[in-house]
C-alpha cells in the first residue's frame, strides 16, 4: 500500500496547483478578452468559429507553458510567475498579430475562418516555443 500513501500525501499539492492552475487560465482568459477589440464570448455564442479558434489558439498558447511551469516547478510562487511571463508573451503575439494585420478585428467579427486560425495559430506557436524556453 505505499503507492496509495504517496497518493494520500500528495494530493493536497495536486489540490492546490489544480485550483492555482485554474485560476491562472481565468486570470488569463479575463484579461486576453479584456485587451482584445472584438467580444469573443459573444461571437462565439452568436456561431462564429473564427472567434472560437483564435480564442482556442490563444488559450494552447497560455496553456502550454503553464502546463510546463506546473511539471517543472518548485513552488506555487514560481508557478504564478512564470504563468504571468506566459500571459505577457500571449499579450505581446496578440498586439502583434494586429499589427501585422490592421483588418484582424473586421475579419474576426465577420467570422473569416482564415483571420482566426491565423491568430490562433501564431499564439499557438508562440506558446509552444514559450513553454520550451521555460523547460530547465
Amino acid at each position: 500500500m505505499p503507492e496509495f500513501q504517496w497518493l494520500v500525501a500528495a494530493f493536497p499539492n495536486f489540490v492546490r496547483y489544480v485550483v492555482v492552475g485554474f485560476g491562472l487560465i481565468g486570470l488569463f482568459l479575463f484579461v486576453y478578452t479584456l485587451i482584445t477589440p472584438w467580444r469573443e464570448f459573444t461571437l462565439i455564442r452568436a456561431g462564429n468559429s473564427a472567434a472560437a479558434t483564435a480564442l482556442v489558439g490563444a488559450l494552447l498558447g497560455f496553456c502550454l507553458p503553464l502546463a510546463n511551469t506546473i511539471a517543472q516547478s518548485v513552488s506555487l510562487t514560481d508557478l504564478v510567475l512564470w504563468a504571468l511571463v506566459a500571459l505577457v508573451v500571449q499579450l505581446i503575439v496578440h498586439i502583434g498579430m494586429r499589427l501585422m494585420l490592421p483588418q484582424l478585428k473586421m475579419a474576426i467579427e465577420s467570422n473569416q475562418a482564415s483571420a482566426g486560425i491565423t491568430a490562433g495559430g501564431f499564439a499557438a506557436c508562440f506558446g509552444l516555443i514559450n513553454a520550451a524556453c521555460l523547460t530547465s
